[in-house]
């Protein structure tokens, strides 16, 4: 295991970089701690067949800052971090690699919790708990909250509602066509919230077989051939819900929609997106906004699930975007530059408190 560490300043610097290798089991991940101004960094862990260990830790570098300013956002006491196992999820994982990885967690001592990511699911988290405390994601019989899926989408679909009220004036998607791109486990529940609340939906996947769900389960839904296709269509709502850079220099001239909000993270490709998509007209609901109710569902986990009140939580997702879309525009700034304002402020005010010592913090 391999260590670099640094204090958080205004060149954007990770507290805590972790590299972790196990060779018996084929483990190689990184573990990406960007803040704990606010508490415990907590993210999930991406498994995916990255090209090299330099795309490896850029993806969890970006990615834990992101939590961080979702964690913020969402109003949570916790911060940010991310870990990312580097390999071929269906051929490389294993128990062996997963509890090797749970005991990398363990030994940061309950700076870092974990949870699911692209790759990583809630059997995975279960057998991550046998070597760490510091854990969520967990199956329902294993004490945890289960699919953090179920309230990412719900969290999003209450952002989207939010949006549209900003753009259309009433906070309904009845009437409107959504684009989706992905169907994975965010893009399956988001699609059921969409069509109950009337809205027509077209969507795509890379995976043939999601495609093949979603015509055998809600025939009505247009199954456009990809992305590029999807973005150029008569779409009003485009919910990137795949991997990040979604919203490129590519897409985003291209893209016909009024509203942007999906549940991948980081879709911003580069700094300057958010102008461009502002200058066109369309609105960008900032990613780690809409999609957390996923890290709501798992940060309820630590001091002991109640479904009821992580949902609860995740529906006031449609006020904070609310009233972020109503700050930014009386600023005269792009959401996502409002966003990064709050959370940035959030992190600072609330994290200086730690300033002020207590018998605990000995």
């Amino acid at each position: 295991m391999g260590v670099f560490t640094s204090t958080p300043d205004e060149t954007g610097a990770h507290e805590q970089v972790v590299f972790c290798q196990d060779p018996s089991s084929g483990l190689r991940a990184i573990i990406a701690i960007y803040s704990t101004a606010l508490g415990p960094a907590l993210g999930g862990t991406r498994f995916h067949p990255y090209a090299s260990e330099e795309a490896a830790l850029a993806d969890a570098l970006d990615l834990s800052r992101a939590m961080a300013y979702k964690n913020a956002m969402a109003g949570l006491d916790l911060g940010g971090g991310k870990a990312v196992i580097w390999g071929d999820p269906v051929s490389t994982k294993s128990e062996a690699l997963l509890r090797a990885y749970g005991r990398f967690v363990e030994s940061l001592g309950g700076r870092y919790y974990t949870a699911c990511d692209v790759g990583t699911y809630t059997p995975d988290m279960d057998v991550v708990a046998k070597e760490t405390r510091f854990v969520t994601g967990r199956s329902v019989e294993n004490g945890g909250c289960g699919d953090s899926s179920v309230l990412t989408a719900f969290g999003l679909f209450q952002g989207m509602r939010a949006a549209a009220e900003h753009v259309w004036g009433t906070p309904t998607l009845a009437g409107r066509r959504v684009g989706i791109a992905g169907l994975g486990k965010v893009g399956k529940h988001l699609t059921a919230h969409l069509l109950s609340d009337g809205a027509a939906v077209a969507a795509t996947d890379v995976d043939p077989r999601a495609l093949d769900w979603v015509r055998a389960t809600h025939p009505q839904v247009d199954v456009v051939a990809d992305t590029a296709e999807l973005v150029a269509s008569e779409i009003d709502v485009f919910a990137p819900c795949a991997l990040g850079g979604a919203l490129s220099d590519d897409t985003v001239p291209v893209l016909r929609a009024k509203i942007v909000a999906g549940g991948a993270n980081n879709q911003l490709a580069h700094a300057g997106i958010e102008k461009i998509l502002e200058d066109r007209g369309i609105l960008y609901a900032p990613d780690y906004v809409v999609n957390s109710g996923g890290v709501i569902q798992v940060a309820d986990e630590i001091h002991g699930f109640n479904f009821e009140r992580a949902k609860l939580r995740a529906t006031k997702i449609y006020d904070t975007t609310k009233q972020l879309l109503e700050l930014a525009a009386a600023e005269g700034v792009p959401p996502a530059v409002a966003a990064d304002r709050l959370a940035e402020r959030r992190m600072t005010d609330v994290g200086r408190l730690r300033t002020i010592r207590l018998d605990r913090d000995r």
